[in-house]
């Protein structure tokens, strides 16, 4: 079992209630440890060691150089223990251990290091003014104290490429992760300490949506970088009105994939569906609406069919696992849901549509599901679903797609698979979303920026586009006269 505490300033403390709440290993519905449920007094008492931390010497008379060999040695430090992180994500959220084996805490160290590269070249510039005699030069400075909330999917990750340029610009933080995962953001601050970051600049609360509206809602909080539903972002957005802080938000999506009528249908169906079930759908960046050519719909709806028949299911912790349990009892039933209302609806099951029964029927398992003659109106086509349920939708010709695939409030990614190269470079610029991939998988690089048009939210996370994120720009006049 584990059991941990919140960090406040260097000392680990329980909520001051003394409440605290369970989580649970959704591959079996046991719990797994207790975690201290903090509150708004939790909250207060963070932000207040958040902003002494901000303002401490040992915080702001560190050099760039001194910042970047910190966040340097947190990404060795993510390395030396990967083993260990992975499993325990593995063991909270239920992706399978290829994913955070080899894909989220490899991320997590990259991120570590490029924004440890960044530390010293946050420039400002010289701007020339027509005022004689006067000088005018910016700079970038950091906010203050930051509120990172990060969801269940990809904790560890997303916590990782939050508090990575955070941490680069010079700010303090207060870190607060989903209540259905929080082990491994523990970790990561554990990490933090060890690798020297001073006190109060980097505080851990743990709890539910009453901790993340404090926070959202503390005067003493400067900016809000938040991932999650798009739901609780409209929610922060009205919270943070009162101050007018600065707020960033990853938000939901609902990915249109184009199949051109030339595309190798192969490499689609195959590519779809990993895009589709990685991380059991739970990604907001999942590929979930197929726009398939007519000419090819039946076939491709076949073998998509058979190659979603045939993935593993099962704990993260098998190695022959492709599809892991859903996060929750709750997030299942949610699941299940949009699956009838599909029915419901006309839509045509050709596989999967229910739990996964026999020795996983304790886990929060669901079988990948695909419908056919999916209709753009049903829910299934317009709403996040947030797990491995795939819609078929064909299409007659590539405007008609393309104004089919924009048809949604969502506006975070989209996939174009085709062998034409003009194509290739012509269609994504039509498609409104923040990042379109051509013939892949929905990957993330630390160099380059990701976030959403429309309700997928604003700014953006990655990249030289974090740096921006993270600070102000700030102007001096200087009279020389």
């Amino acid at each position: 079992m584990h059991t941990t505490q919140l960090l406040i300033a260097d000392e680990w403390v329980d909520a001051s209630s003394g409440a605290t709440a369970e989580t649970i290993n959704p591959a079996t519905g046991e719990t797994i440890g207790t975690f201290a449920d903090g509150g708004a007094a939790d909250v207060d008492a963070a932000v207040a060691a958040a902003r002494a931390g901000f303002e401490s010497d040992a915080w702001q008379s560190m050099t760039p150089d001194a910042r970047g060999r910190l966040l340097w040695r947190i990404a060795d430090l993510l390395e030396r223990d990967a083993e260990e992180i992975a499993a325990l994500e593995t063991l909270d959220q239920g992706q399978p251990t290829f994913i955070s084996s080899q894909i989220n805490l490899p991320l997590a160290a990259q991120v570590f290091r490029y924004y440890a590269g960044w530390a010293t070249k946050i420039e400002g510039k010289v701007s020339p003014v027509s005022i004689p005699g006067n000088l005018s030069y910016q700079r970038r400075v950091p906010l203050g104290v930051c509120g990172l909330i990060t969801p269940w999917n990809f904790p560890f990750a997303i916590a990782a490429w939050k508090l990575a340029p955070a941490l680069a610009t010079g700010n303090a933080v207060v870190l607060k992760p989903a209540e259905q995962t929080p082990l491994s953001t523990v970790r990561l601050v554990e990490i933090c300490r060890e690798a020297g970051v001073p006190p109060g600049v980097v505080n851990l609360v743990t709890g539910g949506p009453d901790a993340g509206r404090a926070l959202v809602a503390h005067p003493g909080v400067d900016k809000i970088s938040f991932t999650g539903s798009t739901a609780v972002g409209q929610e922060i957005v009205r919270a943070s009105a009162d101050d007018l802080k600065r707020v960033s938000l990853e938000l939901g999506g609902k990915a249109p994939s184009i199949i051109c009528p030339d595309a190798d249908l192969d490499a689609a169906v195959i590519g779809n569906l990993q895009g589709a079930v990685f991380n059991t759908g739970q990604a907001c960046g999942a590929y979930t609406r197929f726009f398939v050519h007519r000419s090819v719909a039946d076939e491709f709806t076949t073998k998509l069919a058979a190659a979603a028949d045939s993935l593993a299911i099962g704990p993260g912790q098998d190695p022959t696992t492709v599809v892991g349990p859903l996060v929750s009892a709750e997030h299942l039933d949610r699941v299940a849901s949009y699956v009838d209302s599909g029915r419901a609806e006309g839509a045509q099951l050709v596989t999967g549509g229910s739990r996964v029964d026999g020795e996983l029927a304790n886990g929060y398992f669901y079988r990948p599901t695909v419908f056919a003659d999916v209709r753009d109106e049903m829910a299934i086509a317009r709403e996040e679903i947030f797990g491995p349920v795939l819609a078929v939708m064909p299409y007659d010709d590539l405007d008609e797609a393309v104004a089919r695939a924009n048809g949604t409030e969502y506006g975070l990614a989209g996939v174009v698979w085709t062998k034409d190269l003009t194509t290739a470079h012509t269609l994504p610029p039509r498609l409104r979303a923040g990042t379109v991939f051509v013939n892949q998988l929905p990957l993330i690089d630390p160099g380059s920026p990701w976030g959403g048009f429309g309700m997928s939210g604003h700014g953006r996370e990655m990249g030289e586009y974090s740096i921006d994120e993270f600070t102000e720009t700030q102007t001096t006049f200087i009279n020389l006269a």
